[in-house]
């Protein structure tokens, strides 16, 4: 629970922040506003002639217009499929699908509490957040399953369900490069630190593990400033919940429901067996057999949307069965109908939020500012500082990040800038990828550019229809 109101300078500062932010447009209206934004700004880098070579490849990357006949068709072709193949759209679809079963079965509320029933109340905030930085071994699951629970959880306990909300948020999106156990994108970013430092030394090698006391000692520093933050700050903020929508209630487990969660946890650990069994050996059914000698890319992360809908699907159905709240395949279809129907207004945003994304990737603006920016700090001078240096590639990582949403595409720009000028002046491209990932992790909850904000709305607006992306 929050102990005191946050310090009178940092609450005036942060009524400002939510009411600029609430004054903006509908987020639909603003994504499109956004959009239309892009198409002027590309029609005059265009006429300018803005460009760039790229640091890695030597590649001319020009601002290309879509304010001419050829962006006018481009824009009207590629819409339907901008749409369909905006990234968190399936996955979202795919997991509530899996998700929904397990919510209409009563596994959610069940789990829910007993977990509460079994936790301390002072602790419910640190595991929230600690499970949002842990999800991301996952990929993508802590947007679409770890923030709504952990909603739920914070409101069935008597407190603001949209602070929970928010310490989710900031555990699976500000945590994005911290972690007790390696990850895919420690691998992706080592192999492209490896391709830059290779400009200096063409036998340097940089390995998944490269940063690993790095994002194990940042999984604790972000539990416990999360914690700090949401009972400090975020909670005294909010005040108290006076919505429509009711706590799930904290009554003692029935025989019944117990006996479901039972099948439920047999369901885990066949599936846990099966999974290791596809996994472990060289060649598993689950392995990618491009790479048979390397074990973080062999990974099936791939699979990990299917995965999270027949975990989804399969351990409500085994708590149904235990729990006996399923009747009929009606009760199953029920679920996965309702669930879509609750998708409407999420549709809406990611429609406008997926035009607006790819008009800002086929524009190439983002790519040119990342290069501009990078070539800023080298034209001030400081390149004969190192720590001043240091400080800027931060802050440029997190600016870079409002208009570049990808970790990995920002830094296949600028790592061949930093790492070999940084190598030059004494420093490890270990560091300076390390520094790289604060700037780009801190600035994930407040870019427009990431995939999901449009879904933390939606997930927001269910406790409040008429939240304003100032108050997020």
């Amino acid at each position: 629970m929050p102990d005191s109101q946050p310090p009178r300078l940092l609450a005036r500062t942060l009524s400002i922040v939510e009411r600029a932010g609430n004054a903006l447009p509908e987020p639909a209206t603003l994504f499109a506003i956004l959009a239309g934004a892009v198409l002027l700004a590309s029609g005059l880098a265009q006429a300018v002639g803005l460009a760039v070579e790229h640091p890695a490849t030597g590649e001319t990357i020009a601002a290309v217009s879509l304010l001419n006949l050829a962006g006018f068709q481009k824009i009207v072709q590629e819409m339907v499929h901008v749409f369909v193949n905006f990234h968190p759209l399936g996955v979202v679809i795919v997991c509530l699908l899996g998700i929904a079963v397990a919510e209409r079965t009563g596994l959610i509320g069940a789990a829910v509490r007993a977990l509460v029933l079994s936790t301390p109340r002072s602790w419910v905030t640190p595991i929230v957040v600690f499970a949002g930085v842990m999800s991301n071994l996952g990929a993508d699951v802590g947007y679409v399953l770890l923030i709504p629970l952990a909603a739920t959880i914070f409101h069935a306990v008597g407190r603001h369900p949209l602070a929970g909300l928010a310490a989710g948020f900031a555990g699976v999106s500000g945590g994005f490069s911290a972690n007790l156990l390696i990850s895919a994108i420690d691998v992706i970013l080592a192999g492209l630190t490896t391709e830059a430092a290779n400009l200096i030394d063409p036998d340097y090698s940089v390995t998944g593990l490269a940063n690993y006391y790095f994002i194990f000692i940042s999984t604790f520093i972000v539990t416990f400033v999360g914690t700090w933050v949401t009972h400090r700050v975020v909670e005294p903020r909010l005040g108290n919940y006076g919505g429509n929508v009711e706590p799930e209630p904290l009554t003692p487990l029935g025989a019944e429901e117990k006996r479901g969660l039972i099948y439920t946890a047999v369901f885990f650990i066949i599936s846990a067996v099966i999974i290791v069994w596809g996994v472990m050996p060289a060649d598993g059914f689950l392995r990618n057999p491009a790479y048979p000698d390397d074990v973080m890319r062999a990974l099936p992360f791939s699979y990990l949307v299917p995965f999270l809908f027949v975990l989804g699907f399969g351990s409500g159905f085994a708590y149904g069965i235990g729990a006996k709240t399923i009747k009929s395949d009606k009760d199953i279809v029920g679920a996965m109908n309702d669930a879509m129907g609750t998708l409407g207004a999420y549709l809406v945003l990611a429609f406008f939020a997926s035009q607006f994304i790819a008009f800002f990737n086929w524009t190439n603006l983002g790519l040119i500012f990342a290069v501009k920016g990078a070539g800023a700090l080298q034209a001030i001078g400081l390149d004969q500082w190192p720590i001043p240096m240091m400080i800027g590639l931060v802050i440029l990582a997190a600016i870079i990040n409002m208009v570049v949403g990808s970790a990995s595409a920002k830094w296949a720009l600028i790592a061949p800038i930093f790492v070999p000028m940084f190598m030059l002046l004494g420093f490890s491209p270990e560091l300076v990828q390390a520094a790289y990932r604060v700037g780009d992790s801190v600035t994930n909850i407040i870019t427009p550019r990431m995939a999901y904000f449009p879904l933390i709305i939606t997930f927001a607006r269910k406790y409040d229809k008429d939240m304003g992306m100032g108050t997020i």
